[in-house]
């Protein structure tokens, strides 16, 4: 039987529920609920040496769960950005900055994890609210640079929080280059945001064709409806094989350089 892996986005709102408590140990409730191998969180602030204030620390250390947390800006002394947790071993870990001029600035968190003897590269992505920013952020993610990296020898998710009111260029590249999850079959709705009265879509899951989604679920648990203004979108996968088409080409092509060099 083919290893299964499930993984989650999850906007947590630097912890801030519906009530307008900061309540970091009420996210943790929500992931144990869950149950993940992954977690890719976006809006976490962690200001260091204060307990739960360290969010990032807090909700790995209470998991414990592997951390690594993309800092894309400072916010009230504390660094605020996107975090990935993992059961496993994180590998290469870099934030890549997809700011757009004078907006906010953005970050696309990666990480190599290891998981039953191959590598998954994982995305973790908050896109800015301007129609011009995201389009700008859209083309960065899918360059060589990040998403087509040809060293990246694995499976590729890429989750996180689109912030795409209707369907602009983010999600049609992403759908063009990889396979994309169809909430319509999975959740019988189209809409997702915000938890209690969803009238947008903005949390996503693209991934490669490796990879083959089983399930998808919005967790609507009591806690999950009121810790944040997002619900966790929860996918869970199998791997049917560990390269893709094109890295094979790649390292053929590299080979026979080696061999003619």
């Amino acid at each position: 039987m083919a290893p299964r892996l499930r993984i989650l986005t999850y906007n947590i709102h630097k912890c801030r529920g519906l009530d307008g408590r900061v309540h970091p140990a009420r996210i943790v409730e929500v992931l144990h609920e869950i149950d993940a191998d992954i977690i890719a969180l976006q809006e976490v602030l962690s200001i260091h040496g204060k307990r739960e204030e360290d969010q990032a620390y807090f909700i790995a250390t209470e998991l414990g769960f592997n951390f690594c947390l993309g800092e894309n800006r400072r916010l009230n002394g504390g660094a605020y950005g996107n975090l990935l947790l993992s059961r496993f071993p994180l590998r290469a870990i870099q934030n890549h900055d997809i700011t757009k001029e004078r907006r906010e600035q953005r970050g696309c968190l990666h990480a190599d994890i290891e998981w039953m003897s191959t590598t998954l590269h994982v995305f973790n992505v908050h896109l800015g609210t301007g129609f011009l920013e995201r389009r700008q952020q859209a083309r960065k993610l899918v360059s060589p640079e990040i998403l087509h990296n040809l060293e990246l020898h694995g499976a590729r998710i890429v989750l996180g929080d689109f912030n795409e009111w209707t369907r602009g260029l983010a999600s049609h590249l992403l759908s063009v280059h990889f396979q994309s999850v169809d909430i319509l079959a999975h959740l019988h709705r189209l809409r997702t945001y915000p938890g209690l009265l969803p009238f947008l879509r903005l949390d996503h899951i693209y991934f490669d064709p490796t990879l083959k989604m089983e399930r998808l679920t919005l967790h609507r648990s009591r806690t999950a409806l009121i810790a944040s203004d997002h619900l966790p979108l929860v996918a869970d996968f199998r791997l049917d094989s560990p390269a893709r088409p094109e890295h094979q080409q790649h390292l053929q092509r590299r080979n026979a350089d080696r061999v003619g060099a």
